[in-house]
């Protein structure tokens, strides 16, 4: 997966990463006693994309080049096994930390 080239296409991401979430509590709504364990970690995950994705609209995210890893990345270690998408957010915290791939 290639890193975004303009901000509308980080939102689109970041959008998508949303929507892979809701999938999975879709998938673990229907089995909830298997997913139990990870169940705090996939609503926390859940709750900072959204916040991501509301400051991206509002216009309140900044760019942190060279910056810490977004505060998701710890939960998606934790849970990556259960997340066909890991990759995705592998590309929006790198977006976030060395900003877009305007060079290519």
């Amino acid at each position: 997966m290639k890193q975004p080239k303009t901000v509308d296409e980080y939102i689109d991401l970041v959008h998508q990463a949303v929507y892979e979430v809701d999938e999975l509590m879709s998938i673990i709504g229907d089995d909830a006693e298997a997913y139990e364990p990870i169940l705090p970690f996939v609503a926390d995950l859940d709750n900072q994309l959204r916040k991501l994705y509301d400051d991206m609209i509002s216009g309140r995210y900044e760019f942190d080049p060279n910056g810490p890893d977004l505060p998701f990345m710890a939960l998606a270690d934790k849970i990556g096994t259960h997340m066909t998408f890991k990759p995705l957010l592998r590309v929006i915290n790198q977006t976030h930390r060395f900003g877009l791939d305007v060079a290519a």
